[in-house]
C-alpha cells in the first residue's frame, strides 16, 4: 500500500496509527466537553433575557403609572388654577 498524503499528514492506505487515534479521541472529548460548556452557558442566558424582559415589562408598568399620576396632577392643578 501507497502512502496517501492530506493536510499535511501521511494516511497508510486509510489506517489511522494509534497515536493518530488518540489525539482524534482527545479532540473529540474536547468538542464533547466544549458542547456541554456551551449548553449551560445558552441555558444560562437565556434565563438571564427571560429576567430582563421581565423586569423591562415592570419599569414600562411603573412608568406609564407615573405618566398617568403626573397628567392628573397637572389636570388638577389646572382646574385649581382656573377656580382661583
Amino acid at each position: 500500500g501507497g502512502t496517501i498524503l492530506r493536510a499535511g499528514k501521511s494516511i497508510n492506505d486509510g489506517q489511522m496509527d494509534d497515536q493518530q487515534l488518540k489525539a482524534l479521541a482527545r479532540k473529540i472529548d474536547d468538542l464533547i466537553q466544549l458542547c456541554g460548556q456551551l449548553e449551560q452557558e445558552n441555558r444560562q442566558l437565556k434565563a438571564a433575557a427571560g429576567s430582563w424582559q421581565q423586569e423591562r415589562e415592570q419599569l414600562i408598568e411603573k412608568t406609564e403609572t407615573a405618566r398617568t399620576r403626573v397628567e392628573s396632577m397637572i389636570t388638577r392643578l389646572k382646574a385649581l388654577e382656573q377656580e382661583s
